[in-house]
């Protein structure tokens, strides 16, 4: 296998992490050592999160093929890029806070299911509760008007019962 034909296995390799994901998270990592990177690497590790550290030719190959070039413009420096293939308030979390806790990492810009987004937009995702919290508001709140109502029928047949009660009272006494 040449060299050309092994880097493009990589931009292809790229390209297949830019369509899967819903998040793409760049950031600049330079001042970070081994250490914190380790850290920053085992935080991140769960299922459908990866991170990587890409050279920016490849990187920009592949993200002018996925179709976002505002995105590939905007590559330079060291990039470490975060995929999130699943959920993508976790990752901007983890590293939202591994940021304010290590002045040397920097958040750049993300992607958003297509979307180019700045730093500002992913530490606002960082602050959204998890995904499950938020279904768990969502159905509360599909389910509110039906008890609502539940509970104006119940209020009605109670207030029947208790005038029919009353009458039977009346003429029992």
């Amino acid at each position: 296998m040449t060299k050309i034909e092994k880097k493009q296995l990589v931009v292809e390799e790229i390209y297949q992490d830019l369509d899967e994901a819903t998040l793409v998270v760049f950031s600049d990592y330079r001042g970070l050592n081994v250490e914190e990177m380790t850290e920053l690497r085992s935080k991140l590790r769960v299922p459908g999160v990866e991170i990587k550290v890409l050279k920016n030719t490849m990187l920009r190959f592949a993200l002018q093929k996925a179709g976002c070039d505002d995105a590939a413009a905007q590559i330079n420096g060291p990039n470490a890029v975060v995929f999130s293939k699943e959920d993508p308030v976790m990752p901007s979390k983890v590293l939202s806070e591994f940021a304010k806790t290590h002045k040397n990492l920097e958040i750049k810009f993300g992607i958003l299911e297509g979307q180019t987004i700045n730093a500002e937009k992913i530490k606002n995702l960082a602050d959204l509760p998890p995904r499950e919290i938020l279904i768990a508001q969502v159905i509360g709140t599909m389910q509110a008007p039906i008890s609502s109502f539940a509970n104006v029928l119940n209020a009605n047949l109670t207030g029947l019962v208790r005038t029919l009660d009353q009458i039977r009272e009346q003429k029992a006494s």
